[in-house]
């Protein structure tokens, strides 16, 4: 706990207020920390920050070459279905599932491969992943990186702000970061080459491996159906690189208790279950962090998983070796206690009733 509480850079106004609260600085501090940070001139320690937004930046030219050179409602159905379900879903799949909670193995680097560039390769592994155990760690609490009640700018602008590693680590913290990547085939800094670049990734190996991703799936796209079709692609891919960082503000309901009795059950955290990131994304949040490191987290009938059903999919063909698989055990510890607890809550209401009637 002592390592993921420092494990990330804090943020010139603070995880913390004097009194020991979520430090909630108001737009102009958020603003300023974000261009701070993307300043890869004052610092190139930044570069990571950068090249994340950079990406988004270049995709949006492919956006606008398809709604006004492009355009046709065949091409904007391959853009929503590209940009709401595979992109959300392949990063429940890779980043989340696998890269931070390592919720099932793969039976070789192929597999491993092969997922990981299902689609455009957007946001850097590092920045998900780290973040992302500290957020399970700090959940709403100040440190957590996309703390909601910090207001939407404090989550949206995260992974700039609050979300890359601390760069004064000392040799064994840094190597106890490269062990919560090891298993995802990202290839890391030495500690010297850290001290240089203040990330895990290596910018030459970074950057070459989304050129050769990109293009080849542009490649693929203009095969398939032209530059329409690619344009359509990369501007859907692009559109999806925004939205999703709005996730984890709606996830946790913005900042206020919106848990429901019989469909959010973790109390740790605000955490919610909500309709459409779940069928576009598999992502039933609140059941993910009842059990974080399960592979499916659509337990329930009406709760669709397109990412476990990849995973499951995966399984039967031999790309996957083994998974945590936590229904029945959400069910045992939830679901199935239910009935029993209302019955004697009945039974309590029925006993208090026959007493006031023997007092009568």
């Amino acid at each position: 706990m002592a390592f993921l509480n420092s494990v990330l850079e804090p943020p010139t106004y603070g995880w913390t207020d004097e009194g020991g609260n979520l430090s909630k600085p108001d737009p102009r501090q958020i603003f300023k920390e974000f261009f701070s940070r993307l300043n890869v001139f004052k610092n190139k320690k930044n570069w990571l920050s950068f090249l994340s937004w950079m990406l988004v930046v270049i995709l949006a030219p492919f956006l606008f070459v398809f709604i006004f050179k492009y355009f046709s409602f065949k091409l904007l159905a391959v853009a929503f279905i590209y940009s709401m379900i595979i992109m959300g879903t392949h990063g429940t799949i890779w980043h989340h599932r696998y890269c931070t909670h390592n919720a099932y193995q793969f039976s070789n680097k192929f597999w491993r491969f092969f997922t990981q560039n299902l689609t455009l390769k957007i946001i850097p592994e590092e920045i998900y992943a780290i973040s992302h155990h500290v957020h399970h760690a700090l959940s709403d609490q100040p440190g957590d990186p996309y703390n909601a009640t910090g207001g939407f700018l404090y989550c949206f602008l995260a992974d700039v702000n609050h979300q890359p590693i601390a760069r004064n680590m000392t040799e064994k913290d840094y190597n106890r970061c490269v062990g919560l990547m090891k298993h995802t085939g990202v290839r890391t800094n030495t500690y010297t080459q850290y001290k240089v670049w203040g990330t895990l990734a290596n910018p030459l190996r970074t950057v070459i491996g989304i050129i050769l991703n990109w293009g080849f799936w542009y490649l693929l796209c203009y095969l398939i159906g032209g530059n329409g079709l690619g344009c359509a692609v990369f501007g859907a891919a692009g559109f999806w690189a925004v939205g999703v960082r709005t996730f984890n503000y709606e996830g946790h309901g913005k900042g206020e208790d919106k848990r429901r009795e019989g469909i959010d059950y973790n109390r740790e955290d605000m955490s919610i279950n909500q309709l459409w990131p779940g069928y576009v994304a598999g992502e039933w949040h609140n059941n993910h962090h009842l059990y974080p490191k399960s592979a499916r987290s659509g337990f329930k009938a009406h709760q669709l998983d397109m990412a476990w059903v990849y995973i499951k999919c995966l399984s039967m063909i031999g790309g996957v070796s083994s998974y945590r698989d936590s229904k029945k055990q959400f069910f045992a510890d939830y679901v199935n206690k239910q009935p029993q607890a209302l019955y004697e809550l009945d039974d309590e209401v029925l006993i208090t009733e026959k007493q006031s009637i023997a007092v009568g």
